[in-house]
C-alpha cells in the first residue's frame, strides 16, 4: 500500500535541521504484513530524544531509515498467527521481545538480544523489510526501487506500519491516542527507570536530572507513587513545570550540588557525561543511581571509586526503563484512569510530518518536551 512518511537520510547532518534538511517526506511503498505482524493506522506520534540521537550522528543507524517509534494506532490488518483483532488500539513499543532470548529472561534487566539485533539493522523482528520507495531523483538506478529500514521495529513518523506483534501492547479505546503514544517510551522509560530500577522505598525522595520528556515521565510517576521528587534542569521553564506537577523542589544542576541536595534514588535522563555526573553528586550514601540517557558512545564521565565502595552506592543502566511493556503499561493505564498521572502535561506541541525538521531544532535547544505528531 502507499503511504507517507519521513525518511532520515543521512546521519550527522549539521543543525539547524531546518536548513540542513536530513529529513524527507515522501510516498513509500508498505508491504503487507507477514506472519505474527500487523498492520497500523498511525494516530500520533512523539518526538523523542532517541530520534533526535539518530539524526544528529550519536546513534547511527543504516540510512535510508523512516523514523520514529514512540506511537500508538489502531490495528487494520494481521498476518497469520496475531491475537489482536482489526479495530483494537495499541501502543507501539520500540524493543520488540522474543520471550524466548536469555535476555528476554532477566524480567526486562536486559534488552532482547534478537529484537536489539533486528533493530540495529533497520529490520522487523521476523526478519526483512516491509518499506521500499523509488530511487529518489539523482540516485542510481534511476526509477529502481530502494529499500527503507524500520527504526527500531516502528517507523511510525508515517500514516500506516507494519510492526511485529511483540511490538505493540493493546489498550481499551478509553485510553486517548495522545496518552497512548506517550505510554510506549517516556513512561515506560521514565516510570521504569523509578519503579523498576531505582525501585525507592517508601517515604524514600527521588531526584531526577534531565526533565525532557523521558526525565519528566520519570517525575510524574514518581510522584504518583507517593514520593517527594526534586527535579533539576538547567531549562527555568522546565523547572516551573516540575514544581506545578509536584516537585518539592526544582533547580538548576549547580544549584543542586551547591545546596548538597540528597536522594535515595537519582534518575539521571539527560543523556550527557556532565548529566550523570551530577546525578551521582546528588545520590545519598547507599543510594541508588539510574542512567537511562543516551550519551554519545565517546562521552566519558568521571566518578569517585572509593565513594562506591565507602558509601554503597549503586549504578544501574536501564534501558527502556527495564520494563516489561506487557506488564507495565496497564499499571501505567490505571494510574492515568485513577487521575495522579497527568500525561497531558507532557505535551508541548501538536505539529504534522512537514514541521518535523523545526521540530527537531526545538528538541535539540532543550525548549520541547514532548511534540506529538498528529495525522
Amino acid at each position: 500500500m502507499r503511504i507517507t512518511g519521513a525518511v532520515l537520510e543521512r546521519c550527522g547532518a549539521p543543525a539547524p535541521y531546518a536548513e540542513s534538511r536530513p529529513v524527507t517526506v515522501g510516498p513509500l511503498e508498505l508491504g503487507p504484513p507477514q506472519d505474527g505482524e500487523i498492520l497500523v493506522r498511525i494516530e500520533v506520534a512523539g518526538l523523542c530524544h532517541s530520534d533526535l540521537s539518530v539524526v544528529d550522528g550519536n546513534r547511527v543507524r543504516p540510512v535510508p531509515m523512516l523514523l520514529g517509534h514512540e506511537a500508538a494506532g489502531i490495528v487494520e490488518g494481521v498476518g497469520a498467527g496475531v491475537r489482536l483483532a482489526v479495530g483494537q488500539r495499541v501502543v507501539m513499543t520500540f524493543l520488540p521481545r522474543c520471550g524466548e532470548c536469555a535476555e528476554c529472561a532477566t524480567d526486562g534487566r536486559l534488552p532482547c538480544s534478537v529484537g536489539s539485533a533486528a533493530n540495529g539493522a533497520g529490520t522487523l523482528v521476523g526478519g526483512g523489510r516491509r518499506l521500499s520507495r523509488s530511487v529518489p531523483a539523482g540516485g542510481v538506478p534511476a526509477g529502481g526501487v530502494q529499500e527503507v529500514h524500520h527504526h527500531l521495529g516502528v517507523s511510525a513518523f508515517a500514516t500506516h506500519a507494519v510492526v511485529s506483534e511483540t511490538s505493540v501492547v493493546p489498550v481499551d479505546d478509553d485510553v486517548p491516542p495522545d496518552v497512548a503514544a506517550l505510554l510506549g517510551c517516556a513512561v515506560l522509560t521514565g516510570g521504569g527507570a523509578v519503579v523498576n530500577a531505582g525501585r525507592p522505598t517508601p517515604g524514600d525522595r527521588v531526584a531526577v536530572v534531565g526533565l525532557g520528556g523521558v526525565g519528566m515521565a520519570a517525575l510524574l510517576v514518581a510522584v504518583a507513587l507517593g514520593h517527594e521528587v526534586i527535579g533539576v534542569d538547567a531549562v527555568p521553564a522546565k523547572l516551573e513545570l516540575a514544581r506545578e506537577l509536584g516537585a518539592v523542589a526544582a533547580v538548576g544542576p549547580q544549584e543542586a550540588v551547591e545546596q548538597g541536595l540528597r536522594a535515595p534514588v537519582v534518575i539521571e535522563a539527560a543523556g550527557s557525561a556532565r548529566a550523570f555526573e551530577t546525578a551521582y553528586a546528588l545520590t545519598a550514601p547507599g543510594g541508588t543511581t539510574v542512567t537511562v540517557g543516551l550519551p554519545h558512545p565517546d562521552a566519558r564521565a568521571s566518578i569517585s571509586p572509593l565513594s562506591l565502595t565507602a558509601e554503597a552506592r549503586t549504578v544501574v543502566g536501564s534501558y527502556l526503563g527495564s520494563a516489561v511493556p506487557s506488564r507495565d503499561i496497564p499499571r501505567y493505564v490505571e494510574l492515568w484512569r485513577a487521575g495522579r498521572l497527568p500525561l497531558d502535561r507532557l505535551v508541548s506541541d501538536r505539529i504534522t510530518l512537514d514541521d518535523l525538521p523545526a521540530a527537531l531544532d526545538r528538541l535539540a535547544s532543550g525548549a520541547a518536551l514532548r511534540q506529538l505528531v498528529t495525522f
